[in-house]
């Protein structure tokens, strides 16, 4: 009987965690997402988003699953919540994804918190939201042999203030960060201990006041044992402890269930050049999901959110999305057998790896200035570039410099660059633009009058439009602008707070353009009262009628003179350089700058050509830009026919030949320009869905490579659908060829606000 009830003990708690097992697989959601608002608000807001930016391409979305639980990890967090709408609508659209992701807890109010709800976010307490200044301040007494004990002048450790497992934070300066820690031990009222010491050069210096501080936190004094000579200390803030448990359960119910869930793992939005260190809530959530379902299927994928010019209105983005990876079964068994910490912290440099792979980073904004510049020096074909081989070469050329910056080549040349980039700032130009000094001087003067009396037909069609919307253009901006200086105020991390800038702007359009219309509708609505409109309205017409009518004229007039406006601005920033080639005004003169850019170029094409082959093994199979010393050298092949080269290979940069026939060889490309409507009405974007998924499908990438291969279709199993890929791929490049074999891919790429301004230019068509 007693062996009888010891095998009947575990069968019954077996079956105890079986059903407990069922129950958790049958939970009801603690936010469950309703698709059809999902949905509908996507759409909404997705149109107010494509009035923002000129353009979002995707790169990669191929790869995202088309099912089974997904963890997308995004960075940089650049762009406060427009980052979560354009990361969901581009999912939404383009990979078939929904995807609830996680807003800070003190967001969580008025519109977007209303919003957050639509599409299912979870909503996470942060703990630096819920800092608050500490009492005193506070030093490190034995920095040497006991790094973790902080003492305080004042303070009131325990009494009011600061808690176990609560945080500990200091204060940024010099445009680093301040650091964090958790309290492990209060002793006193002025007496803590934290779970791990402070580690950072400005940490160290901040709580001892001693300059011998090396980058990596040690001290270079060896005599000097303790604070530097009357020092008092640092100001400090305190945070209270944070449960996160309804938080995991959302996001392990949302996973379990075969959903997705998004993150951006830096833990809040900046301005910086670099990514953030990540934190630890990005592994927890991945390794506690697999914890409690091990055969769920969780992958992860990084997804890249390249900006540029991210605060800027018309702006332009690419969103990349990287290989997706499972993590290995043998951390979630560390995870499960007291290595929390070693296996949280692999997957975090694992995360931090792949993210690198989709993302631009440099250690400080001049430099990224100068590996942009120097982008687009290397481009000896001439050919326009579209958005995403413009982000792989940014980050090829970034991990080029990271290597190699200390070579006296790499010195040298980026001396040269700067120099050349500060010409151009001082003749107010932008690099393609330099590409006017090779122009006749008769044909710049007929260029200048036609493009000046192109500009004054578009600036009175856009007029109507821009009085009417100047009292919006002019409170989102005024609103943005003191945001941003609230929100640099209150970070740590924040450069200029310009990642609040767009939402902000976002909000007060929203806000406030329905309160202008409806109160220029009344004004007409009045007017039509009083006299019919100076007798102009039937007088059968009623007045809620003319009001209803009045709503969707004043929207269009206010589109079009965005769209007209547009152009115009397009055309204005073209005038500067053909006056200058008209009037040279210094030194410094347009001719010259041509002849430096053009020494330049073949020195940055020279070390790149140089380097390349070193830093990657694949370089000539991969490369991004045919070199131009082969392509001299080989026979000119007729159009259509020949080898394709790997740019044309994935991304389409043909554009069609002019309607009216007239080319514009003459003209530098980037500064070329259509009429209104060139491209559906009044479009500067792709004109099909299918366009963007070509782009996006044939763009590739992956964890841990360094050099991404740019051809298309690269993961295909055999080699028998690669080669049948391959084939029809070069058909249909054949056949586009000898569409456009008379139109010459002339000009250089872009300048870095280029980027922003004189991309679309390319695809629009040439007077």
């Amino acid at each position: 009987m007693a062996s009888q009830a010891a095998e009947e003990k575990p069968k019954g708690a077996a079956s105890t965690q079986v059903a407990t097992k069922q129950k958790k697989e049958q939970r009801k959601e603690l936010y469950p997402m309703v698709n059809w608002k999902y949905d509908l608000f996507l759409y909404v807001m997705g149109n107010v988003a494509d009035l923002f930016f000129r353009e979002v391409v995707s790169r990669g979305s191929w790869k995202v699953p088309q099912s089974g639980p997904v963890l997308f990890v995004a960075g940089p967090h650049a762009n406060q919540f427009v980052d979560g709408l354009v990361l969901q609508r581009t999912l939404r659209k383009e990979a078939g994804r929904r995807v609830s992701l996680l807003i800070a807890q003190k967001s969580v109010h008025g519109f977007i918190g209303w919003a957050s709800r639509q599409v299912s976010s979870v909503p996470v307490g942060r703990a630096q939201d819920a800092a608050k200044p500490g009492s005193g301040t506070i030093y490190m007494p034995d920095p040497i042999n006991d790094p973790t004990l902080i003492r305080g002048v004042g303070t009131k450790f325990g009494v009011g203030e600061g808690e176990v497992q609560g945080m500990l934070f200091l204060p940024s300066a010099k445009g680093v960060s301040g650091e964090s820690m958790n309290i492990d031990k209060i002793i006193g009222p002025e007496e803590i201990r934290l779970k791990r010491p402070f580690k950072g050069r400005l940490a160290m210096q901040q709580l001892t006041g001693r300059d011998d501080v090396d980058d990596d936190g040690r001290f270079t004094n060896k005599g000097l044992k303790g604070l530097a000579p009357g020092y008092q200390g640092t100001k400090y803030k305190l945070a209270p402890h944070t449960d996160q448990t309804s938080v995991y359960e959302a996001v392990f119910d949302r996973l379990r269930n075969g959903g997705c869930v998004g993150i951006f793992p830096e833990g809040g939005s900046h301005d910086r050049t670099e990514l953030l260190p990540l934190k630890a809530g990005v592994a927890i959530m991945a390794l506690g999901a697999l914890a409690e379902s091990p055969d769920c299927g969780l992958k992860i994928v990084p997804v890249g959110m390249n900006y540029f010019h991210a605060h800027k209105f018309r702006s332009r983005a690419v969103v990349e999305f990287g290989t997706p990876f499972e993590i290995p079964p043998r951390l979630v068994e560390m995870y499960q057998n007291n290595q929390r910490r070693e296996a949280i912290g692999q997957l975090l440099d694992t995360v931090h790896q792949a993210l690198s792979a989709v993302t631009v980073s440099a250690p400080d904004y001049d430099t990224l200035m100068m590996i942009q510049a120097a982008r687009r020096l290397y481009n000896p074909t001439g050919k326009k570039l579209p958005l995403p081989l413009v982000v792989e070469l940014n980050r090829r050329l970034s991990k080029g410099y990271e290597r190699y910056k200390d070579d006296e080549r790499i010195t040298a040349l980026s001396s040269s660059v700067k120099e050349y980039n500060a010409r151009l700032r001082y003749l107010n130009l932008k690099d393609h633009q330099v590409q006017y000094a090779k122009l006749n001087i008769f044909v710049v003067l007929a260029l200048l009058l036609y493009r000046s009396a192109k500009l004054i037909l578009l600036f009175f069609c856009s007029l109507p439009g821009l009085i009417l919307f100047s009292p919006i253009f002019a409170a989102t901006k005024i609103i943005s602008r003191e945001k941003a200086k609230t929100a640099l105020a209150g970070s740590t991390v924040k450069i200029r707070g310009r990642d609040v800038m767009a939402t902000w702007k976002i909000l007060v359009a929203l806000g406030l353009a329905p309160t202008i219309y409806h109160v220029y509708s009344i004004i007409i609505v009045t007017r039509v009262w009083y006299d019919r409109f100076w007798g102009l309205v039937p007088a059968a017409l009623p007045l809620w009628l003319v009001y209803f009518m009045v709503w969707p004229t004043i929207i269009g007039i206010t589109f079009a003179a965005l769209r007209f406006g547009e152009v115009g601005m397009d055309i204005f920033k073209s005038l500067r350089p053909l006056v200058l080639c008209v009037f040279p005004s210094s030194g410094y003169n347009i001719h010259r700058m041509r002849e430096q850019r053009a020494k330049l170029s073949a020195q940055v094409t020279e070390v790149i050509n140089e380097l390349g082959p070193d830093m990657f093994s694949d370089f000539e199979k991969t490369r991004l830009v045919p070199d131009a010393k082969s392509d001299a050298g080989a026979p000119p092949t007729p159009a259509g026919e020949g080898r394709r080269r790997d740019s044309e290979a994935s991304i389409d940069i043909f554009v069609d030949p002019p309607a009216d026939g007239v080319s514009s060889r003459t003209l530098p490309r980037n500064d070329s320009f259509s009429n209104i409507g060139h491209v559906g009405i009044f479009s500067t974007r792709p004109p099909s869905r299918s366009r963007s998924r070509s782009r996006s499908s044939s763009a590739g990438g992956g964890l841990g490579s360094s050099a991404f291969p740019i051809s298309g279709f690269t993961t295909l199993d055999s080699s028998e659908g690669f080669n049948e890929a391959s084939r029809k791929i070069r058909q249909a490049m054949k056949d586009r060829r000898r569409k456009s074999d008379k139109i010459k891919m002339e000009g250089d790429d872009q300048e870095d606000e280029s980027d922003d301004e004189g991309y679309d230019e390319a695809r629009k068509k040439d007077i």
